[in-house]
């Protein structure tokens, strides 16, 4: 070996451990950052009397920092009972205004007020409105992901643990209008038997996934389960083996936890299927988009620990709902809870 190789190999080893005493150093460096900024959350929350809801969606540093962690039907929930002055809501911002019109009287913060969601973006309250007035007759069933003003305008809010459940407790004959997921609609519709009017909405996240990516990974893992939301597409949820709300697909996996699985909705619930089943594979369904390898939810992640800090310490972003909608939008979310709670349909 020549002299000038042997001097920039040796150029070049000395830069690589160079670099490496100083990328570890960081990584100490961020680790310390963050054992001392969990600690000062726990310390605000503390004098603050404030509780943590965490969505099964959200990073999971979130998810481990907070002190309830569910879907909307469990986060609806634990906010109606909680007994803390102060929610900090970590999901997306049709949450906090659940948790705003049933507790009017305790403060409601989100990490991130732009934290929105692309399916209760695409019903807008007016719209939505002017579609229940040309169809009289017509019970009103809302999913929970729309704004206070949609749910303003509903008899009853349905979440995916308990929509089939809430569909099925009317006449078989009652006019239904289902907004604003057409998927969710058109399967709870096709495990009914009913033909509920469906609002013309969608999840960009659960719209996202690849059945071609879902062949793949079924192929290159035959005995793998394939888990998915309803509010995946059609032709998603003829290759599931397990269809149910994040909640149930948990559930699920946590009682096989000798199967491996193809997970199809937000991949941030990964990090509690992994957290409970540590032994299992859990694969995420890929999206259409060729560069990415898992599903993620922009709004989701736009909530972290440093913004979860400031909102306790500011007191700020603070939700605030109009009087008048929270006192009708109240009425269907405490309506779909009464019918929950009647039916056994709890949080997991």
């Amino acid at each position: 070996m020549g002299k000038k190789i042997r001097i920039y190999l040796s150029t070049l080893l000395t830069a690589y451990h160079h670099y490496q005493r100083i990328f570890k150093e960081r990584r100490e460096i961020k680790i310390i950052i963050m054992d001392n900024l969990i600690e000062a959350i726990k310390q605000l929350k503390k004098e603050k009397n404030a509780i943590i809801l965490g969505h099964y969606y959200q990073k999971g540093e979130i998810q481990d920092i907070a002190d309830y962690v569910g879907d909307s039907l469990a986060l609806a929930q634990w906010a109606a009972k909680t007994e803390a002055d102060i929610i900090v809501m970590c999901g997306v911002h049709f949450m906090g205004e659940t948790a705003k019109v049933l507790c009017p009287d305790k403060k409601v913060l989100v990490p991130d007020m732009a934290a929105g969601c692309s399916l209760a973006d695409s019903c807008p309250a007016d719209k939505f409105a002017q579609f229940v007035k040309e169809h009289p007759g017509h019970t009103v069933i809302s999913y929970v992901n729309t704004t206070a003003a949609v749910k303003a305008v509903t008899d009853v809010v349905v979440t995916s643990t308990n929509a089939r459940q809430i569909v099925e407790s009317f006449p078989e004959d009652e006019k239904i209008i289902f907004g604003p997921d057409r998927n969710l609609g058109n399967y709870i519709n096709s495990i009914t038997g009913r033909n509920m009017l469906l609002w013309d909405g969608a999840c960009h996240v659960h719209e996202q996934f690849s059945v071609e990516k879902i062949v793949e990974l079924k192929q290159q893992h035959p005995g793998a389960v394939v888990l998915a939301h309803p509010e995946c597409k059609g032709p998603v949820l003829k290759l599931a083996d397990v269809v149910g709300s994040t909640a149930a697909l948990l559930k699920y996996a946590v009682a096989h936890p000798e199967k491996s699985y193809i997970v199809a909705t937000e991949s941030g619930i990964l990090h509690e299927m992994q957290k409970q089943c540590p032994q299992t594979t859990f694969i995420p369904a890929p999206p259409n988009d060729s560069t990415c390898a898992c599903n993620e939810c922009s709004y989701m992640r736009l909530n972290t620990l440093e913004k979860l800090y400031d909102c306790l310490k500011n007191e700020s972003p603070e939700i605030k709902v109009d009087a008048e909608i929270a006192e009708k939008g109240v009425k269907p979310i405490k309506r779909m809870l009464e019918i929950s709670a009647q039916l056994g349909v709890i949080m997991c």
